[in-house]
């Protein structure tokens, strides 16, 4: 019935080699945005593999759409295929969260951005193309990251929970003194109780090896040795 129904639309896609070259572009934008966005789900991003793989058969999609409409019913070959840069645009404005002075999810807006532009290749036919730029991506996502962490070129967002049977403004003393003399700013703090006891939540920015001091600082500490490490997952 499906086919069929392509056929009515798409009449000139009636041959066997039209119909199975636009299944073969929707599936490679499927596989092609299916594995950017494994290695996303991987790593806990807010846009994950049914995101990234749905972004990229999408474009491709409304990239054959726009052609396929346009020698059907007349008309501009790239009218519909224009307004996916807009339309990912929006997308990706909703994937940037901001937090006071800091922003993230900036590269998850960008992997989004290509992973459109991939779309559109294998839409449009550009096999080699859209595979070429798919590695490329996760390389850059893979390596660029790892350089970035081992070699303290980006700050890192982690939360610290450190609970203490001292109160609370003993607490939020020592964790300030201790945040200054780090060299640091706290980006947001939060206090409760927990089984009589107090607990304090603080999250702040630094590099990697930064990080490392803090944790050794915070071992140190006779009031604040009680303490977890949380990474920020939204980082990106």
């Amino acid at each position: 019935m499906m086919n069929i129904a392509v056929l009515m639309l798409f009449p000139h896609l009636s041959t066997p080699e039209h119909f199975s070259h636009a299944m073969a572009r929707l599936l490679l934008a499927a596989v092609l945005g299916g594995v950017i966005g494994l290695e996303r789900q991987v790593k806990q991003r807010p846009a994950g593999l049914r995101t990234n793989m749905f972004i990229c058969f999408g474009s491709a999609m409304f990239t054959i759409l726009s052609a396929e409409l346009a020698g059907t019913l007349g008309g501009d070959h790239t009218r519909i295929a224009a307004q996916i840069i807009p339309g990912i645009g929006f997308i990706g404005a909703g994937s940037i969260l901001h937090a006071k002075r800091n922003v993230a999810g900036l590269t998850t807006a960008a992997t989004i951005f290509v992973v459109a532009s991939i779309g559109m290749a294998c839409g449009g036919g550009l096999y080699l193309e859209a595979t070429f730029a798919t590695v490329l991506i996760l390389l850059a996502l893979l390596l660029l990251g790892w350089a970035e962490t081992q070699f303290n070129l980006k700050p890192l967002a982690m939360s610290y929970s450190v609970v203490s049977e001292k109160s609370s403004d003993e607490i939020v003393d020592a964790v300030n003194e201790l945040i200054e003399e780090q060299g640091k700013e706290i980006r947001s703090m939060h206090l409760s109780k927990m089984n009589g006891k107090r607990k304090i939540i603080f999250t702040i920015d630094a590099t990697h090896h930064e990080h490392h001091h803090m944790m050794d600082a915070l071992r140190r500490s006779a009031d604040l040795n009680n303490f977890e490490a949380i990474p920020d997952r939204e980082a990106e």
